[in-house]
């Protein structure tokens, strides 16, 4: 159906690292931006990172740079999300998304979302 999945998640303590991946079904993926947006128990989803199809730009939200690194194969059909230095306010689902119209920032540029992948970092 063209679904993204997310997996790479789980537990960690504070200062470890995870890699996210996010792979694609679709033939297309390789010419999509892709986001990675979290979302906590509680809070709204919050943008994390946002690379272009080609992998030459990339975004960050302020509290993730210098400790997160967005990068992508398109050969394979896979978009990473490097997380290094975990801190416990890391701790939330996150979910990878390239089906959007306007603003990459805004989560409600988004038609659709994925399940996820769940990250839990301990203090």
């Amino acid at each position: 159906q063209g679904q993204l999945v997310e997996s790479g998640g789980g537990f960690v303590q504070a200062g470890g690292s995870l890699r996210l991946s996010c792979t694609a079904s679709r033939s297309t993926f390789s010419g999509e931006s892709v986001a990675w947006f979290r979302q906590a128990p509680g809070m709204d989803r919050l943008f994390v990172a946002f690379i272009t199809s080609n992998g030459l730009n990339t975004d960050y939200t302020i509290s993730v740079k210098g400790r997160f690194t967005v990068s992508r194969d398109n050969a394979k059909n896979k978009v990473y999300l490097q997380m290094d230095s975990l801190r416990p306010e890391d701790t939330a689902v996150y979910y990878c998304d390239s089906d959007f119209s306007g603003l990459y920032r805004h989560p409600g540029s988004y038609r659709s979302w994925g399940q996820g992948t769940q990250v839990t970092v301990s203090s």
